[in-house]
């Protein structure tokens, strides 16, 4: 089973951009499809942005689209997301998931789709 672990969090102003990064050790990672969520405080975690395992498809929040993208490096083992513009809504606790994925071009959105998570990495959008 493979193993996340996500790096890149931290305080941002309003405006600013983070790249995060979550990497995979374990079973092959391309043959994964991964997932970042996200969960404020007092809410529920929620969707944020998934790539396929090929990295083929993406598929975004509303909420995020236009201002983060998702990108993977399957030799390096690692998925990114990469949040420009950001804003003090999106301020959360982030964590990417992994789901083992036969489909090549299949992105999940469900979070009870997904069957590894990490650990988490807090951003913090100052306004």
């Amino acid at each position: 089973q493979v193993q996340l672990v996500e790096s890149g969090g931290g305080l941002v102003q309003a405006g600013g951009s983070l790249r995060l990064s979550c990497a995979a050790s374990g079973r092959t990672f391309n043959s994964y499809a991964m997932g970042w969520f996200r969960q404020a405080p007092g809410k529920e975690r929620e969707f944020v942005s998934g790539i396929s395992r090929s990295g083929t498809s993406t598929y975004y929040a509303e909420s995020v689209k236009g201002r983060f993208t998702i990108s993977r490096d399957n030799a390096k083992n690692t998925v990114y997301l990469q949040m420009n513009s950001l804003k003090p809504e999106d301020t959360a606790v982030y964590y990417c998931a992994a789901r083992d994925s036969y489909y090549s071009g299949a992105v999940w959105k469900r979070e009870n789709e997904y069957e590894t998570w990490g650990q988490g990495t807090q951003v913090t959008v100052s306004s």
